[in-house]
């Protein structure tokens, strides 16, 4: 990309929306560039199997996945730029991107910069995403059958979390820092009810413990009284929150409380021409699918937009 490059649709971010506005915003001809982000890929490239993305009853490598799409939208003419956007200008068509000492300008724009889930920030935390710890139990509940599992979290999405994760561990155990839960009533009710979630509470994970295979255990510490004890278990999944990657956008475009883009027709922001699509705007259901397909919509609303203009 060179330093003032104008483009018809620059698209921001590279997992499953952003590279299906890609698919959809070549093949729509509006020669779009992808700025793909600090993780290329996406979310989805750390997780090692997909079991729940339409078109693979084997599973799919999340690497694989995202390189599949990503050579499907260069096949109908999306280019990238592996780097990281630092401000955009939203105040006025052409809108600007700057990346590092460069910029290009564009006639649209689809933001689909994700969401980051909040970690726990335990060591090895990280490196043990898909070998027992995770943050999202849609994804990967199956694969703890007949296991025991913890949730840490006490809001909605883990009582969500955990009353799902009963359909397939044999006990759920809910880790809390206080003693009492901050989810909905409604959302408490079912989790209370379900015989196989047991309740831990002033406690935090203090260390997950592991051997070759993953995780085995965590040890916990009472915040009450500072006692510290051992719990073996198969599965950790962090359920605190996420947090939109909408830095940029402050004051740019419209956002909730929470800092996710505020959308009409599920992809259309505030500013005319600006577009989100994927976890970015999306707080309820982070699937890769869901992703993908507001990615659709937010090409197909590109492009309608450009032909009211008479700028098709």
């Amino acid at each position: 990309m060179t330093v003032s490059e104008h483009c018809r649709c620059i698209i921001l971010g590279s997992g499953p929306a952003g590279l299906t506005a890609a698919i959809y915003a070549a093949r729509g001809q509006l020669d779009p560039l992808v700025i793909t982000g600090s993780q290329p890929g996406g979310q989805l490239t750390g997780t090692t199997e997909i079991e729940n993305f339409p078109g693979f009853p084997e599973g799919i490598d999340g690497n694989e996945l995202m390189d599949r799409m990503r050579r499907q939208a260069e096949r109908f003419g999306a280019c990238f730029f592996d780097g990281n956007a630092t401000s955009v200008d939203l105040g006025q068509r052409p809108f600007r991107v700057h990346i590092d000492d460069r910029s290009a300008t564009c006639d649209t724009l689809i933001i689909a910069t994700g969401a980051t889930p909040r970690k726990l920030g335990l060591e090895g935390e990280v490196d043990l995403y898909g070998r027992g710890v995770s943050v999202c139990a849609t994804c990967d509940g199956f694969f703890y059958r007949g296991k025991q599992v913890v949730v840490v979290g006490g809001g909605d999405t883990a009582m969500e979390d955990a009353v799902f994760l009963t359909r397939f561990a044999e006990k759920v155990r809910v880790v809390h820092r206080r003693d009492s839960l901050r989810a909905s009533p409604p959302m408490q009710k079912r989790a209370f009810e379900n015989d196989k979630i047991e309740f831990i509470w002033n406690s935090a994970v203090e260390k997950i413990l592991t051997d070759d295979s993953g995780v085995t255990g965590l040890l916990l510490k009472n915040l009450k009284d500072g006692t510290t004890t051992e719990m073996a278990c198969d599965g950790l999944f962090v359920a605190i929150g996420h947090d939109p990657n909408t830095g940029l956008f402050a004051d740019q475009v419209e956002l909730t409380a929470d800092g996710f883009i505020v959308t009409t027709d599920g992809v259309i922001t505030s500013v005319p021409g600006v577009f989100a699509a994927g976890d970015v705007q999306d707080a309820l259901y982070r699937q890769a699918i869901t992703a993908a397909g507001s990615g659709c919509r937010a090409a197909m609303a590109a492009e309608r937009y450009l032909e009211q203009l008479g700028e098709d």
